[in-house]
């Protein structure tokens, strides 16, 4: 599962549980017997003494061995009917009770190997009597009919599953003609048996067979192949999916819905991409390089993609980023946009995210959710892997970076813990920037400390010894021990089963031998993390003619001096040559440092903290107008943002604004000549940047070019906008809110509302942080039109944030009413308020 998280969502926190004391009251008794005092003996603190919290894998008491459901849908109360046929046998020992998970039901007959069986049912767990015990080698069928009602239970959920119903019902009576008409499911963590009964743990797994009935204008998914597909008299039609290789039953998917569904082939894999009508042209460019990642991935593996089929299908109001179900991944439609807009935007990385998990999630599944990073970990890291194979180094670096700083970040409101984490409170925490961010990192440090060679060796064995089962994270060190040769318990032990980071400062001086001595001192605090992290590292120390000169070392102690002859051609030195280590690293560089580190690194990370430090010293603008020759695209904007002289430099941005070929140095040349003075060539500039309005690949160019003509000509912006907001992509709408906003004219009110209306998901939440100030400052009346609006957002089918940001919108325009505000106003807000969630 891909967690998509945007800079206004929370993270699911994380609460650590420790040892508590018990201290005893002490008593203490005086008499006076003449000159004789007695006291009583004082009872000493004493300790109480309990095991940690330890959540498990779950016990196997039976194994599934086949699934086979037959499916139809009640859209008008959104229930599914269905019949369930299960597979089973002991797991070990003798056993004369099923227990199933099915959650909400109403359960109509239960059979054994065709006849009634006696069961009972709590809402929760189905407990089927077998009428006497059964071995291990008798396998044995049972039959369900049943109505699952996944609206009828508790929603629950968490931040990176908003809902845990399983299966949801989008638009079910097709009344709104803005939203499609779907059946989707979300099985993880353990939810799909809200709509089919099953063993619901992902240290379980068998085969499938899904039927469906539906109308026959609805497209359906499911896992496996498309093994039948039959019209009925009646105006629907019943599709059967089959998948015969195991796999977990949080895997297991069904998609309904009136789709466009384009195909093609890698090899011998179908793929195949669903997706609204009105995207059909752009299908492919929305799971752009599936076919390539497919292949560069088997490759790198040496392990063929291992399934019958590859489809991904977009979900309307889709309850989190992306899930990885077997050879059926659903997307929230977020990743649904029209050629221009993902020019600037592409879905690589979450693409190559669950299609890795075919490998590692499907394949080879973590045994508990205690050992999700050895799902999500690899995941995350399949990232990393094609960003370098595809774009370069420089661009993996750049995702590396802001995986770390996911992870770093998320430690101001969790603490840390450790990747294999037994002592969770909700298997729900588990789904944080640890399993994915930390688990992807630590990956990448065991591939530099290995070598490429034995890396991949190692995941190839990893995979082929426990194909089709679940794992543990000692069974991918065993894995790289077989491989390698070495012992690698404290790699593991240090980084999977201990909590935090090291944080290490480093000093250096040049002692009068002409030795530079470097001090590196770990930080991290002692009394929660390691005191001593182990780090194999090379230390590089650059000179002033560009050449280097590597060193071997292992940082292993609180403090570890590193003493090396140097000459005067020395320069500055990196105590993490290629940029590898988990671990934040400050440095005491000199200005004339930094400005080398700038220009001679080979490092994305040390030339752009080397250019942020560099802002408004002295001299730095030559190092930035160096910068702005950098292969990569984003420290070559770092160099246009940070220069100071930009008045001096018009030309030259002029020329970037033409002539670069990513489209974020054009927007960010475009930007900064807006903090220029342009008045006497405005004219000309004007007609120049008009056309990349209408002619850049790119909206975020575009949109730069339009808000730099109306810093110029306030009028042309005008005249554009009301041009550009019919747009069919919308793709204008955030600049010219901004326009007329700055206007400060209310004959725009209307249109700003109507941007607001029209606004979804994540274009909704922006244009709210824009225009709820503006709205608090203007008249009642259009503070209850817009309150309307919010009121119909929070009430959608839509993404959890935007019923917050609604709700929460509603109560500011509420207090900001006026003292003398209308009677029908207030007691709107008021009716308003009271539906409000807290």
């Amino acid at each position: 599962m891909k967690k998509v998280i945007f800079v206004f969502f929370v993270i699911s926190l994380f609460s650590c549980r420790t040892t508590k004391e018990t201290v005893l009251e002490t008593q203490v008794e005086e008499r006076f017997l003449d000159t004789l005092m007695v006291s009583a003996p004082t009872i000493e603190k004493q300790k109480s003494y309990n095991l940690p919290v330890f959540n498990p894998s779950a016990t196997r008491h039976f194994d599934l061995i086949h699934t086979k459901l037959d499916l139809s849908f009640d859209w008008k109360n959104q229930y599914v009917l269905g019949t369930a046929w299960l597979t089973l046998r002991p797991y070990f020992y003798d056993n004369q009770y099923l227990s199933l998970d099915a959650v909400g039901f109403d359960i109509h007959e239960v059979k054994l190997q065709g006849k009634k069986a006696p069961y009972e049912y709590n809402g929760e767990d189905l407990i089927i009597d077998l009428g006497r015990p059964y071995s291990r080698d008798m396998m044995f069928d049972v039959e369900i009919k049943y109505t699952a009602k996944p609206n009828d239970t508790p929603a629950g959920g968490s931040a990176a599953i908003t809902s845990e119903k399983g299966l949801f019902f989008i638009n079910p009576l097709n009344s709104n003609p803005d939203k499609p008409q779907q059946i989707w499911t979300q099985g993880e963590t353990e939810n799909n048996s809200r709509w089919f009964p099953t063993i619901d743990k992902p240290n379980e797994r068998c085969s499938q067979e899904i039927s469906m009935t539906v109308e026959d204008r609805f497209a359906t998914l499911s896992n496996g192949k498309l093994i039948s597909s039959k019209k009925n008299s009646n105006g629907t039609r019943t599709d059967v999916w089959s998948q015969e290789k195991p796999h977990a039953p949080y895997l297991f998917m069904v998609g309904v819905g009136e789709y466009a569904v384009v195909k093609e082939r890698v090899k011998d894999i179908e793929l195949m991409y669903y997706v609204e009508p009105e995207y059909e042209e752009d299908a492919k460019l929305i799971f752009n390089h599936t076919g390539e990642m497919i292949e560069f991935f088997s490759d790198k593996l040496g392990y063929p993609f291992p399934w019958d089929k590859y489809a991904q299908i977009v979900c309307a109001d889709f309850v989190s980023g992306a899930m990885e179900n077997t050879g059926a991944v659903t997307f929230g439609d977020f990743v649904q946009r029209h050629k221009r807009q993902l020019t600037d935007d592409d879905n690589d990385y979450i693409v190559a995210h669950e299609l890795f998990h075919h490998w590692f999630g499907d394949l080879v599944t973590c045994e508990s959710w205690a050992n999700l990073t050895m799902n999500e970990g690899f995941a995350n890291y399949s990232e990393y892997m094609w960003f370098e194979y595809k774009y370069g180094k420089d661009r993996a670096d750049h995702h590396r970076l802001n995986e770390m700083n996911g992870y770093v970040n998320s430690l101001n409101y969790q603490e840390a813990h450790p990747l294999i984490h037994y002592g969770y409170d909700d298997k729900e925490q588990m789904f944080d920037a640890h399993s994915y961010n930390k688990g992807g990192l630590v990956l990448h440090m065991l591939r530099s400390m290995v070598g490429d060679d034995a890396f991949y060796t190692s995941l190839n064995k990893y995979l082929v010894d426990h194909e089709y089962t679940d794992v543990e994270a000692d069974e991918l060190r065993l894995a790289f021990e077989d491989i390698t040769g070495q012992d690698l318990i404290w790699f593991f032990d240090q980084w999977y089963h201990a909590a935090g980071h090291p944080i290490l400062d480093v000093t250096s001086k040049i002692n009068e031998n002409n030795q530079l001595a470097i001090t590196v001192e770990q930080k991290q605090n002692p009394e929660k993390y390691p005191a001593i992290f182990i780090l194999p590292t090379k230390i590089a120390l650059y000179q002033k003619d560009g050449s280097v000169e590597y060193k071997d070392v292992t940082i292993d102690k609180r403090i570890n001096v590193f003493v090396f002859d140097i000459t005067d051609n020395y320069s500055w030195l990196s105590i993490d040559a290629y940029d590898d280590l988990l671990a934040e690293i400050s440095y005491d560089l000199s200005v004339d440092q930094l400005k080398a580190k700038a220009l001679q690194s080979p490092n994305f990370r040390d030339k752009f903290f080397a250019l942020t430090k560099l802002k408004g010293k002295e001299g730095s603008d030559l190092t930035y107008l160096s910068s702005l020759k950098d292969p990569y695209y984003l420290i070559r904007k770092k160099a246009i943002q940070e220069l100071s002289s930009k008045d001096q430099q018009k030309d030259k941005l002029l020329d970037l604004v033409f002539s670069d070929p990513h489209s974020k140095v054009r927007t960010a040349a475009l930007k900064a000549l807006e903090e220029t003075t342009l008045d006497s060539e405005k004219k000309d500039l004007i007609d120049r940047v008009k056309g990349l309005i209408y002619n850049d690949p790119s909206y975020l160019t575009a949109n730069a070019a339009l808000s730099l003509i109306n810093t110029l000509d306030p009028n042309e912006g005008i005249k554009l906008s009301a041009e550009l907001k019919n747009d069919e992509n919308k793709g204008f709408n955030s600049t010219i809110i901004d326009i007329y906003l700055a206007t400060k004219d209310s004959k725009y009110d209307g249109e700003l509302l109507d941007f607001l209306n029209e606004a979804e998901a994540v274009e909704f939440y922006f244009a709210s942080q824009k225009l709820l100030p503006f709205l608090i400052e203007k008249d009642d009346e259009l503070k209850l039109k817009a309150a309307k609006i919010y009121k119909n957002k929070a009430n959608s089918d839509g993404p959890p944030f935007v019923k917050f940001a609604s709700n929460k919108a509603i109560k500011e325009l509420h207090s900001s009413l006026s003292p003398d505000c209308a009677k029908e106003i207030k007691e709107a807000f008021d009716a308003f308020l009271e539906e409000t969630e807290p």
